[in-house]
């Protein structure tokens, strides 16, 4: 089985689209609600479905970079807020915390071996 997307729900389609195009995402799906994008690298896809009632979404997104401190700079120069700097975690990774305009939790990371392959893996 493979993972072909995640749909994230957005209040304001318009805003989410520009803010995922900021990110570097190409947009290969628009309609008034709903938009599908793929990834810089790779071939995943994920897509934003237009809701009518706020946005309760407690799932996270993960993007993963190779060069995580040179790609937070570079979004941060574009305008794009960070509630979490790159900081390395106990599990491994090093992470930035940001959300999107619908308050979306998104974790841009870089885990290289650690990914699939931690210390602990079973």
């Amino acid at each position: 089985m493979n993972l072909n997307q995640i749909t994230l729900p957005v209040t304001d389609m318009q805003a989410a689209v520009d803010f995922y195009l900021q990110l570097g995402m190409t947009q290969i799906v628009d309609t008034p609600h709903y938009a599908r994008f793929s990834c810089p690298q790779g071939d995943s896809t994920f897509s934003l479905a237009l809701q009518a009632e706020p946005v309760q979404n407690q799932s996270v997104i993960y993007f993963e970079s190779d060069d995580l401190d040179n790609q937070v700079a570079t979004l941060q120069r574009r305008g794009i807020k960070f509630d979490q700097p790159p900081q390395d975690m106990r599990y491994l990774w090093r992470e930035a915390i940001l959300h999107d305009p619908a308050g979306n939790k998104i974790k841009l990371f870089h885990a290289g071996e650690n990914r699939l392959n931690p210390p602990w893996r079973v």
